[in-house]
């Protein structure tokens, strides 16, 4: 039935995802036929990918989808196994709830949909580290006592890729296993803007509010996509309140500290900001090696720990694409049957880095960063420890990691000889600098455009 509409939305796709990502997960998912007309169905080929797609890449088919198509309301992602069915599709103006104990339904509720978090988003799974260790306990305990705590609203935030959409399906499937009789609520705001403007169309809001203002935890993903909504921020903002004064538990996730976000209303951004912000920053070294680890145990994967360490020196921007990688060996050593060797390591990564080009020479970026700020070139290279000439040092490596091939290792020896481990932090540094400076980000911008012109 939308077999076209699909070929639309993978030329879509193609054109700001990277092949990898098409090929990889999205030309395998097949359109399946549904009786219901508002709701684009894809079969994946195991419970695994379809899980992945889900996660991944749900919310950016669904924006495409419904430029092609604004019928379409829902999207529904399946296994193609052995006698799979495809579930039903959720009511209209229906976020995703769940109800442990489903024998007794608030009466100002709509009667839930059967939503599953994702299994393999836990707390036991989490791999924890400097980074994440304070907003993965943060989590557990709302988890354990929703609404309870002074954590209320929690609110998770962090670059992409980095875990906060983990800790959200960790703090589901906890309540769902130990709060038989909650009634849990899941959406992305745009499932939530969607269904708002569904509700408004078929002149249902009063029912939309009562199914969120029925919850007794409400975690909503992303929340910085209301931006510039305002009808829709106006409607959270009465089921917030309805929420909070009744004691029951609200998390968050956003992209960016609460102050930063842009296109809010004030007041709302005032109540993010009642309970706890946390946030979760880039995994270092050990930490990653961890994740690699876990995520190659929990694939039945044999790996050294010198290959492990090899990838966790080369991506380290976030955790998504730790998992690419295993995913990617994974899927050759099961086709090939082989081992998996250093040089296949190379390849991959040297794959998802093709777009850096080795023209730039360090000594261009050193020069193009030096001049910007007006510091000394031999300041930036040698063991200078003025704040300002570290913060250079700084954004040097980490515009050389971003323009370039050269190994961690090879970087530091560029600039007097550091370690590997100081590049990392480098760049750990400037990464969080850019989401948290909107002038350090501008910078950057400006340098690249020099650098690329030359």
């Amino acid at each position: 039935m939308y077999t076209t509409l699909w070929q639309k939305v993978l030329a879509d796709i193609a054109a700001t995802e990277s092949p990898i990502v098409v090929e990889t997960w999205l030309k395998p998912l097949i359109v399946a036929s549904t009786s219901t007309s508002d709701t684009l169905v894809l079969k994946a080929p195991n419970r695994f990918f379809s899980d992945f797609v889900d996660l991944h890449y749900r919310q950016i088919i669904m924006s495409i989808v419904i430029k092609h198509n604004a019928l379409i309301k829902k999207i529904i992602i399946v296994a193609l196994e052995k006698n799979a069915v495809v579930a039903p599709p959720a009511p209209d103006i229906q976020p995703n709830i769940t109800q442990a104990n489903r024998t007794t339904t608030s009466s100002a509720a709509i009667k839930p949909t059967n939503y599953i978090f994702n299994k393999n988003f836990t707390f036991d799974t989490f791999v924890t580290g400097p980074g994440n260790e304070f907003a993965k306990s943060a989590a557990l305990a709302v988890a354990k006592a929703p609404g309870k705590t002074k954590f209320n609203p929690l609110l998770i935030y962090s670059g992409v890729g980095l875990g906060k959409t983990h800790l959200l399906h960790a703090i589901g499937n906890y309540l769902l296993t130990n709060s038989k009789d909650s009634i849990i609520t899941y959406t992305s705001s745009e499932e939530f803007y969607l269904n708002f403007i569904d509700a408004i169309k078929n002149n249902n809001t009063k029912k939309f509010s009562q199914v969120f203002k029925a919850s007794n935890a409400l975690l909503i993903d992303d929340v910085q996509f209301f931006s510039g909504k305002e009808s829709t921020q106006e409607e959270f903002f009465h089921i917030f309140n309805t929420l909070y004064q009744n004691r029951q538990q609200i998390v968050l996730t956003t992209d960016v500290t609460p102050s930063l976000l842009t296109g809010l209303q004030d007041r709302v951004i005032s109540r993010f900001q009642w309970g706890l912000c946390v946030d979760i920053q880039p995994p270092n070294l050990e930490t990653r090696i961890a994740i690699l680890k876990k995520k190659a145990e929990e694939s039945n994967l044999s790996i050294s720990e010198s290959i492990l360490t090899y990838i966790a020196e080369h991506i380290f921007s976030n955790i998504r694409e730790l998992e690419g990688i295993i995913i990617r060996l994974l899927a050759y050593a099961s086709i090939t049957q082989q081992d998996i060797t250093i040089e296949l390591v190379q390849n991959i990564i040297s794959d998802k880095t093709k777009k850096k080009t080795s023209k730039v020479s360090i000594d261009e970026i050193i020069n193009a960063v030096a001049d910007y700020y007006k510091v000394p070139v031999n300041n930036i290279r040698e063991k200078n420890r003025r704040k300002e000439v570290a913060f250079c040092r700084q954004l040097a490596m980490y515009m050389v990691k971003l323009f370039t091939n050269y190994s961690l290792k090879s970087i530091g020896l560029h600039f007097g000889g550091r370690d590997h481990s100081t590049v990392i932090h480098a760049v750990q540094t400037i990464e969080k600098l850019k989401i948290s400076d909107s002038n350090i980000a501008s910078d950057i911008e400006i340098i690249t455009s020099v650098i690329k012109n030359n």
